[in-house]
């Protein structure tokens, strides 16, 4: 029987898979807070709010929601980098479909600011306002 009827791919699997995918996923949030100053605010923001969220969060449920805001931004944040990334790799003159990749890439991050200030801002207006 061959490798490839052995269902051999090539590639790792089982906890060596796991521990590469750590690995490279660790090599890219180090990449985006030395190169990208919009995820270095974020992740410093969060430093703050999260800890922040622990204080305002009434229940279990709220401080969930807080703290997935937070992980949202950076999350989209990373997206929309590795968008320009691609875009930027892919050629430097101008081209209408690679500003409006990155222009929505940039929208994203903007939605899930407002997603955060919206849930922040129910949180709190709940549990102070009410």
């Amino acid at each position: 029987m061959s490798e490839q009827e052995k269902g051999f791919t090539g590639k790792n699997t089982g906890f060596k898979r796991f521990y590469h995918a750590t690995i490279y996923s660790w090599q890219g949030l180090k990449a985006a807070y030395s190169l990208e100053p919009a995820f270095r605010y974020e992740v410093w923001g969060s430093a703050v709010l999260i800890p922040l969220a622990f204080f305002i969060a009434e229940s279990p449920m709220q401080l969930a929601a807080l703290i997935s805001t937070c992980l949202l931004v950076m999350a989209f944040e990373l997206v929309n980098s590795a968008i320009e990334a691609v875009v930027d790799r892919a050629g430097t003159e101008f081209h209408e479909l690679a500003g409006l990749a990155k222009d929505l890439g940039s929208a994203v991050v903007m939605v899930s600011l407002a997603i955060g200030a919206l849930i922040w801002g129910a949180v709190l207006w709940e549990n102070y306002l009410l």
